[in-house]
């Protein structure tokens, strides 16, 4: 019973996290629309199936990967050398982003998006090839912004050198081009940094600048989420501009 009790709570608290979705939900769909569901007992267990796959995959980070992830990162920020430091941040982002569940969901809508403008290829095939082009490219762009960030950190550089014109340049390039690309990048950086990388990256960024004295844990730790999220964009905005014919 014991063993249980952590998973209950964990099981409440995504309830209670879920509760504010599904009430605005049910509010406009109910009340405002006026429309209900023709199968409400299908979307109760589909419901109740997010609650407990959640409740699951959350629970089993905390348990398995998270703990890893941070011990890796910490015994490689205390001993490890730049150079294998900067290995082990480009894995981690890649691996890490590979892994999410919400790039893959939104790696899929993307492609099915673009795939019906006509200068996209149609058929099922291409789909899965844009679909995994759109996803290791994500998760090569946050390998990268993973090693460009513990290269700040080592190097002291402030944040916003870097922040600022990363920002700059995806607002130029969404201003020269209407490639079907640009709607997608502008998304990718959030749907990149979800549940499973971004503990990971935190823990790199703050094992990193604890164990250098001149540098602030807490800028740099959020940091490397400020890097991870524009570092896709910029990749997939130039994959626009450069590579896409009229973009």
């Amino acid at each position: 019973m014991h063993a249980l009790q952590p998973l209950a709570l964990a099981l409440l608290g995504t309830l209670r996290d879920m509760a504010p979705i599904l009430a605005t939900i049910a509010l406009f769909q109910g009340l405002v629309l006026g429309v209900w569901p023709e199968d409400p007992l299908g979307l109760l267990a589909a419901l109740v199936a997010i609650l407990i796959g959640l409740t699951l995959m959350v629970r089993g980070l905390e348990m398995s990967l998270f703990p890893i992830g941070e011990a890796l990162a910490d015994a490689m920020a205390r001993r490890g050398h730049p150079a294998w430091l900067m290995g082990f941040a480009f894995a981690l982002g890649f691996g890490s982003t590979v892994a999410e569940p919400a790039l893959a969901a939104v790696a899929a809508q993307a492609a099915s998006a673009m795939v019906a403008d006509p200068d996209f290829p149609t058929t099922e095939t291409q789909l899965a090839v844009l679909t995994a082009q759109i996803r290791y490219g994500v998760a090569f762009g946050l390998g990268l912004a993973l090693m460009l960030g513990v290269w700040r950190i080592l190097k002291g550089w402030p944040l916003i050198w870097l922040v600022l014109p990363g920002y700059g340049v995806i607002a130029l390039i969404a201003s020269l081009t209407d490639a079907p690309f640009v709607a997608v990048a502008l998304d990718l950086g959030t749907a990149a940094t979800s549940a499973i990388n971004i503990p990971l990256m935190l823990a790199l960024g703050i094992g990193l600048a604890s164990v250098l004295r001149s540098r602030n844990a807490l800028v740099d730790g959020f940091g490397m989420v400020v890097m991870a999220s524009l570092t896709p964009m910029l990749l997939f905005l130039a994959a626009a501009f450069f590579l896409v014919p009229g973009g």
